[in-house]
């Protein structure tokens, strides 16, 4: 099921679970693998669940354009050489491969869209992005 933040939570998430599962047994076919069903119940019960929980947590966000932080402003002088260092190994890096990794990453493209722009594939977009963050964490 993996992981979440709070262990109370796992009681909650396991009953949905349960019940999702007495619900829904009717749409099981024994000629199908069971492990795959199942899991795809946790998983939708899990997240259904940690949706839930954030989604009232509104209260606690903050909208990003209420921020007095502006373009390429650096609050802490001592960190302005790390922008500079980034920028330098993002203009480095392969057109191709910057202009994925800023659509994925930088913008909130999804993979599939990202993949249709580009004439690629889904997964040769998410390895390209996973290679490239690879590269700039080395930096840090």
């Amino acid at each position: 099921m993996g992981r979440v933040a709070n262990v109370d939570w796992v009681d909650d998430i396991t009953q949905d679970i349960l019940i999702s599962v007495h619900k829904s047994l009717h749409t099981f076919s024994s000629d199908r693998p069971f492990r795959p069903w199942l899991m795809s119940i946790i998983t939708f019960r899990k997240t259904d669940f940690l949706r839930k929980h954030y989604s009232r947590r509104g209260n606690m966000q903050t909208d990003l354009d209420d921020l007095s932080f502006q373009k390429n402003h650096v609050t802490n002088p001592t960190h302005a050489g790390e922008f500079k260092d980034i920028e330098k190994a993002m203009n480095a890096l392969p057109d191709k491969q910057r202009k994925v990794f800023e659509m994925i990453k930088i913008k909130g493209y999804s993979a599939q869209e990202v993949a249709n722009e580009m004439n690629m594939s889904v997964s040769a977009v998410k390895v390209s992005a996973h290679r490239t963050m690879k590269k700039l964490k080395k930096i840090g």
